[in-house]
């Protein structure tokens, strides 16, 4: 818990960026499956996909502007890339106690006013978001799955600017699902991620 505090404070203070948490996930790493929460009720795991080719995790949540800023091109994300055997799965890494807008109602609430298209789930006792070594709100993970598990493909920012989708100039969520699924080499495999501190 002190760690997360302090990659909390470091991260409000611009001091840490996201390329490879010394705890998280690095490229190439194989990320442990979970069971959590969906809004629905239900628990999902990356397991009940038994056909998907890969899955981009991206911790996202209720309250951030930079994460409501990102909602509608999430949701684009899914739609495109899902049937091509690669869904968003989003997971909400915030502690409800510290972020009241970030609790499981208020996330079925959101949900159903944006028409996610994806699992929301919640990280309940801020498990999972240490083990992918998440920061920030939105952080995007691209999976890929394989024989020997789901390898981390690419970790950061969905694009280059946040603030207007007219002005993005590079798609690195888009741009690493394509050069995966033509088996070719991700030419950009960490960015940093833009966003809000996650809350503890």
């Amino acid at each position: 818990m002190k760690r997360l505090i302090y990659l909390t404070v470091l991260a409000f203070s611009g001091l840490l960026t996201s390329f490879t948490p010394a705890d998280g996930y690095g490229i190439g790493d194989v990320a442990t499956d979970f069971s959590l929460k969906n809004i629905d009720g239900t628990m999902v795991s990356l397991s009940d996909y038994p056909d998907a080719n890969g899955f981009l995790v991206i911790f996202t949540c209720n309250m951030c502007p930079y994460a409501k800023a990102y909602e509608d091109r999430i949701i684009e994300l899914d739609k495109k890339y899902k049937e091509r055997g690669v869904p968003v799965i989003a997971i909400n890494p915030n502690n409800p106690a510290k972020q009241p807008g970030d609790g499981f109602e208020e996330m079925k609430a959101r949900a159903k006013k944006k028409g996610f298209t994806f699992p929301y789930l919640l990280d309940e006792g801020q498990k999972i978001f240490p083990e992918y070594g998440a920061t920030r709100t939105p952080h995007v993970y691209l999976l890929e799955k394989t024989d020997n598990g789901n390898i981390v493909r690419y970790i950061g920012a969905i694009d280059d600017n946040y603030q207007d989708v007219s002005q993005v100039e590079e798609k690195y969520a888009e741009n690493a699902v394509d050069a995966m699924l033509a088996g070719k080499e991700i030419k950009v495999t960490t960015t940093r991620a833009i966003g809000c501190s996650i809350k503890v």
